[in-house]
């Protein structure tokens, strides 16, 4: 490796197969530990040569596996600036090594390569498969590039491919960034293009690597739509927000403004149309929009025009900040619809069947000098007359809320402990560890899933699935695991859903309370983790009655994270209901 090869704590905590906590605990109580090189105060990088001669000295156990090889040369090679080029470029090497033909994609690759890092790389796809080789890659490459690829978070992506539904059919994503979304849907074949060249590629040697069906090509899909012939069952798009250059003076006769010119600062709504441009007559488009968009008056008319040409069909909203649009492409001759869906996405449900049932918002109600389409300015429009009722049951709701937090454990500095692999737990039969199929469809079916999001909420199960030989069921006393990093033990059964870990443990020998907390505290793991990656967690060695008191500890702490999260998700609630009401007159003091 490079000598001048820098790692951050994450790295270091995998390196050492400690947790993170355990490397700060390592930098506060050894003054020889290594001082950052690099990086900033809240996210400091370090010497590698360093470090690795700190856990020498100090007698810690490491391990520099291929994967983090791999993952170092491409560090030390891209750089900050160049990391995106030699990840690609690492995909593509992969394809090239697997199938070993010479498409586009994969062209020259062993040419440029060194023999070294090509034995790197073999080695890796030995261990995981080439697929799950380069998801380790990439889901580093997230972990150090995320906010400035504004990839689209796991949740997101779940709720977006099931509300487009297109198992079988074709699939396309005009700004697919990595390939998030076009992987994690079920369509037959999927398009996909991106305005970055090295996300484009590495999205297509994912979309290779996991045998998919796929045409990924790169170009501004504004200006220069590379997919123009593409019609598809359903479009998906987390486009990018706020680029007032997006070519509005060059495309101002483009024949996708069907619904009218998009104002310059409304490049979200060129994205719209472009979306509905590519679908099939009849299609859905599920967009990702910043929340300001619903309301902003240089776009009025254009989403008037969606609404009376019944083009736009839901608002959800996301957060904050932004919102999901769910449009449909009309058909010749189908009737305008009358109404619009707007309301929370955690309350999201079936929306095309609500939809189908006339749900939602009067559009003649939104044809204002506004038309504001803020799903919460709106949501006494639904039923007016039962405001006051839903703001009492929400007053109840929070009243009834445990706003005293749990009691707490007395906790006391104690000195590193001896840990243990979780692998060799399992070797000795004391745990099971399962993992659930990412293609599982959670949208409908007689069992009950439980998502990732279920998990980090601490929600029942909610999730639908059809019964297969492939699910994983899950019994009370299981634990189960996120790559977000919650962790918890279910109490009811249910289906493990997409993307999650199960571990079932002999009570006898480990307690689940504290292995859960174990997993909570040990904090995210790569999306394309694989068998080898999830064992690698390090447990404390600790006596069956000493792990119970963690166990209590670690529930006590999460009790008060659920409690601290569920007062203000309530709180929330009660006011907007309680201020929207105040303000449109339908609420007042007694």
């Amino acid at each position: 490796m490079a000598e001048d090869t820098t790692v951050n704590s994450g790295d270091i905590a995998r390196l050492g197969r400690v947790s993170r906590a355990a490397v700060s605990n390592w930098r506060r109580r050894h003054p020889d530990f290594p001082q950052p090189v690099g990086g900033t105060p809240s996210s400091p990088r370090f010497s590698l040569r360093d470090v690795e001669a700190w856990l020498r000295r100090n007698g810690k156990a490491y391990t520099v596996s291929a994967a983090e090889q791999v993952w170092q040369r491409l560090r030390a090679e891209g750089g900050e600036l160049g990391l995106g080029h030699v990840v690609a470029r690492a995909g593509a090497l992969l394809v090239w090594l697997r199938d070993g033909d010479d498409a586009p994609l994969v062209a020259g690759v062993a040419e440029r390569t060194d023999a070294r890092f090509v034995e790197l790389v073999e080695e890796l796809a030995e261990q995981h498969g080439h697929a799950g080789a380069f998801e380790l890659l990439h889901g580093r490459y997230l972990e150090t590039h995320g906010r400035v690829l504004g990839a689209t978070s796991t949740e997101v992506t779940h709720l977006m491919i099931r509300l487009a539904d297109v198992p079988g059919g074709t699939l396309l994503d005009p700004a697919c960034g990595t390939g998030g979304l076009l992987l994690a849907s079920r369509a037959r074949r999927v398009f996909g293009q991106d305005a970055a060249v090295d996300s484009a590629v590495i999205a297509a040697a994912r979309l290779r690597l996991h045998r998919r069906t796929t045409t990924v090509l790169t170009g501004d899909s504004l200006r220069h739509n590379a997919l123009e012939d593409v019609e598809a069952d359903a479009v998906v798009c987390d486009p990018p927000f706020g680029d007032r250059e997006w070519g509005q003076t060059e495309l101002v006769a483009d024949p996708r403004w069907v619904h009218g010119l998009p104002p310059r600062g409304e490049p979200e709504l060129a994205w719209v149309q472009h979306c509905l441009a590519h679908a099939r007559p009849g299609g859905r488009v599920v967009i990702r929009m910043p929340a300001a968009a619903a309301s902003r008056r240089a776009g009025r008319r254009i989403r008037a025009n969606l609404l009376r040409d019944g083009a736009l069909r839901a608002v959800l909203t996301l957060g904050p900040d932004a919102d999901l649009w769910l449009l449909r492409r009309p058909r010749p001759g189908d009737p305008a619809p009358s109404r619009v869906l707007l309301r929370d996405a955690d309350q999201a449900g079936d929306v095309w069947a609500d939809i189908a049932s006339g749900h939602g918002v009067r559009i003649v109600d939104l044809l204002d000098d506004d038309v504001d389409l803020t799903p919460a300015r709106h949501v006494h429009r639904v039923n007016a007359g039962g405001l006051g009722q839903g703001y009492a049951d929400a007053l109840e709701r929070f009243r009834e809320l445990e706003l005293v937090p749990p009691e707490l454990p007395t906790l006391t500095e104690r000195r590193d402990l001896r840990t243990t692999p979780i692998g060799r737990f399992e070797r000795a039969g004391v745990v099971s560890i399962r993992q659930s199929t990412s293609q599982m469809p959670v949208s409908r079916g007689e069992l009950t899933v439980l998502t990732s999001e279920d998990l980090t909420l601490g929600r029942p199960a909610s999730g639908r699935t059809v019964p297969t030989d492939r699910v994983v069921r899950l019994e009370p006393g299981d634990v189960v695991a996120a790559p977000t990093g919650a962790a918890r033990v279910v109490e009811v059964p249910a289906v493990l859903g997409p993307g999650l870990a199960a571990y079932r443990v002999d009570p006898t020998h480990l307690d689940a309370e504290f292995l859960a907390g174990v997993l909570r505290a040990a904090g995210p793991w790569n999306r394309g983790a694989s068998r080898t990656e999830l064992r690698r967690t390090h447990v404390p060695r600790l006596p069956l009655p000493d792990q119970q008191a963690y166990g209590r500890a670690f529930r006590a702490l999460l009790t008060l994270q659920d409690t601290v999260r569920a007062v203000a998700e309530q709180g929330d609630r009660l006011a907007r209901l309680g201020l929207n009401g105040l303000l449109d007159g339908l609420l007042g003091p007694p």
